[in-house]
């Protein structure tokens, strides 16, 4: 670039400086990786805070999914005790409701069989089995897309019968 002399009072001396100084603060604001990782925090954040809302959503389906499954184990415990609480599903039933108490709209159901058919007297040995089949709903925290908002959690337990 050509300079042409000029008296530091005029005009085209003072243009020509200010776009001199301004050419100057762009290139070094070019070369300077001052708050370049802000830059990248900010882009990146977002991201990071919906990867952290999914791993407690994915913990709290975790964590009623194992109330679902303890509670039809407490279940069918209660009904393999003997012959008797074998046959006690409300028992059984309550058993399953009682281990779930924190987990709101909890459904349990419970049933009994036997080899060969209860019906009939035994010719030998009956194996009695029972059932336990416990329904939960997870709830998530928020609506993600192409996701439900509420998952059905449900569990099944089998017990031999203790003779």
């Amino acid at each position: 670039m050509r300079r042409v002399p000029t008296l530091p009072c005029s005009h085209r001396y003072l243009r020509s400086r200010r776009h001199v100084q301004r050419a100057t603060i762009l290139a070094d604001f070019c070369r300077s990786e001052t708050g370049a990782s802000l830059v990248e925090f900010a882009i990146v954040a977002p991201l990071l805070a919906l990867l952290l809302l999914g791993v407690i959503d994915f913990g709290r389906y975790m964590q009623i999914a194992d109330v679902v499954t303890n509670a039809a184990r407490a279940g069918v415990q209660y009904g393999a005790q003997t012959i008797g609480t074998a046959s006690d599903t409300v028992g059984m039933q309550n058993a399953a409701l009682s281990d779930a108490q924190g987990l709101a709209g909890m459904t349990a159901q419970a049933s009994y069989w036997c080899t060969p058919s209860c019906a009939v007297p035994p010719v030998g040995r009956r194996i009695v089995y029972v059932q336990v089949t416990t329904t939960g709903t997870f709830q998530s925290l928020f609506h993600y897309p192409g996701l439900p908002t509420s998952v059905r959690v449900s569990d099944n337990a089998i017990m031999q019968v203790a003779q």
